[in-house]
Parts: structure tokens; C-alpha cells; sequence
């Protein structure tokens, strides 16, 4: 006696017609009868007794049916249950990103973790912003790993260098500059032109600010944005030359970008996990992920 068998049988019992059972179980009408013949012989009675072109229960057919349904429905019922606790067994990882990680990286990120088939019984949530919202969030506990800048003075903060970015002037297509400058530029020679500016809430700020600083500049600041496309889109209208990292967004606007003569150190993007926190066994996988491959993939 198998599962199938009680299946057949019970199916069968509520129709009373071989065909319209089969058809209903997807499946041919010899294999139902196949089945049914062997389930009889097992329990050596007859279950079903043919009348004309259908079939009638007999009175052991009908002293068994209420066992077979109770036992599938004892089936049905464990099989919902584990079913529900796998779902609430799902664990979700939480990870903040600042937006450029938005575009490419963390999906390929996400995509290289979930191919393995042990880590499909995890979930993520995404959280965007500056990094020093992120960083919030982070020391909040409403996230668990954030991708960001280093930001200064958060001592409980585990900062991991991840990716490394190049700086680049970005001028609007016909600006002087980009006709004067086809690949490379000092940056005293940009010193003149109004600056879309990082404002404070970028964690890249400090950055730019020791750039200018080290050449011993002073830029002419015409607005502040929180985040590189918004840069992007005011300099591609000539509101202002911007520098900020060559991201593959760039390519969207109508924009030059050069190449920065002076010695200007690359800028880092971060991984950043609470020194106090212990990572589940899923979220320090993934962990380990981003410090592996995120270099790789940007």
C-alpha cells in the first residue's frame, strides 16, 4: 500500500467513474485501474464493484474510505506545517547601501550569494541613503552590514575597505575646460569654475575637503548635493565641474570626464558591521562575500 494508492482510492470513491477520476489525477485510466487492483489484493476485499460502465463503493470500500481520508488529511496537514515553519525559519538579511552600490554592485553581490543552493532560505531588505544615515541605521540595529565611507569617529563601527575608486573631474560637454582638456587635468587649472560640492551629509565630503586642502585650493562652491547622479546631472547641464568618483553612472550623462594630474589618493568604499554584534552564521557569509567579490564586480 502506498500514497498514491489512497489517493487513487479516494478520488475514485468520490466519483464513482473511473475516467473522470483518471482525467482529474492526470493520469490514464489503466494506471487507476492498475492501482486500485493491487490496493484490493493487498487488503484482500473487493472496494469498488463495477456497474455498467461505472463503479459503486462497496460496504468495505465505504468501512475504509473515512481511515484513508483522515489519514492524507493528517498528511495534508503536517506537510502545511512544515511548509509554515520553513517560511518563518526564512532569515532576512538586512544591508544598507549608498546609492551607487545600488546600481550594479549589490545586485551582483546578492546574485553571487543566493546561487548556492544552501542560501536560498534567505531573504534581504534594502535600505539607500548617505552614509551617515546608513551609519545610523546600522548603530540603530535597524540594518545589519552597510556599505558606505568611512566616516570618522565611530569607535564601535568595523570599517573594511572594499572597493577602490578613482577620483575624476567632470566638466559638461562643452564646458572650456573639456575643450581645453581632453583626458587629464591639474586641478588648479579648474579652480576658476563654480563647483557642485558635496554637502555634509556625504560621508565623501571630508574626503574632497583634504583633496583641496592638500593642493592648497579653495573652491569656488556655486551648491551642494547629497549623492553622485544628482552631481552628475547638475554638471551634465553646466550648473557647475564636479569632482567625484568615475562611476559607471557617468556614462548616462552628457558629460567629460579627466583624469586628475595631481597626486590625489584613491577613495575607499567601506563594509561596515557593529564590533559588538554577533553576525549569524547567513548574514557573516554574506559578509564575507562582499569583502571577497566586491572589488571584483565594480
Amino acid at each position: 500500500m502506498n500514497l498514491k494508492q489512497l489517493y487513487y482510492f479516494k478520488r475514485l470513491a468520490e466519483t464513482e467513474h473511473y475516467t473522470e477520476a483518471a482525467s482529474s489525477l492526470f493520469i490514464t485510466q489503466p494506471s487507476l485501474s492498475h492501482a486500485i487492483s493491487e490496493l484490493e489484493k493487498e487488503l484482500g476485499v473487493a472496494l469498488f464493484a463495477r456497474k455498467g460502465r461505472n463503479v459503486k463503493i462497496t460496504q468495505n470500500g465505504k468501512r475504509f474510505l473515512p481511515y484513508v481520508e483522515d489519514a492524507l488529511a493528517s498528511l495534508e496537514n503536517g506537510r502545511m506545517t512544515l511548509q509554515k515553519n520553513s517560511a518563518e525559519n526564512k532569515e532576512n538579511i538586512r544591508i544598507a547601501f549608498i546609492y551607487t552600490m545600488g546600481e550594479y554592485v549589490v545586485p551582483q553581490l546578492i546574485n553571487k550569494y543566493s546561487l548556492s543552493p544552501s542560501r536560498h532560505n534567505v531573504t534581504f531588505s534594502f535600505t539607500q541613503g548617505t552614509s551617515l544615515t546608513l551609519l545610523q541605521e546600522l548603530k540603530a540595529g535597524k540594518t545589519d552590514l552597510a556599505i558606505c565611507s568611512y566616516i570618522a569617529d565611530e569607535p564601535d563601527i568595523d570599517f573594511i575597505p572594499i572597493i577602490q575608486q578613482e577620483l575624476v573631474v567632470v566638466t559638461a560637454k562643452d564646458h572650456p575646460l573639456a575643450r581645453l582638456y581632453e583626458n587629464e587635468v591639474d586641478l588648479v587649472e579648474t579652480i576658476h569654475y563654480p563647483y557642485i560640492y558635496f554637502s555634509e551629509n556625504s560621508g565623501l565630503r571630508p574626503f574632497i575637503d583634504n583633496v583641496f586642502m592638500q593642493q592648497k585650493l579653495v573652491p569656488d562652491i556655486a551648491c551642494y548635493v547629497d549623492e553622485d547622479t544628482a552631481m552628475a546631472g547638475l554638471v551634465s547641464i553646466d550648473y557647475g565641474i564636479a569632482i567625484m568618483p568615475r562611476i559607471s553612472a557617468l556614462s548616462y550623462y552628457n558629460v567629460h570626464i579627466l583624469t586628475i594630474k595631481n597626486a590625489i589618493p584613491p577613495r575607499y568604499i567601506y563594509l561596515a558591521t557593529m564590533k559588538e554584534r554577533v553576525l549569524s552564521p547567513a548574514i557573516q557569509s554574506f559578509k564575507d562575500v562582499i569583502i571577497n567579490d566586491s572589488q571584483k564586480i565594480s
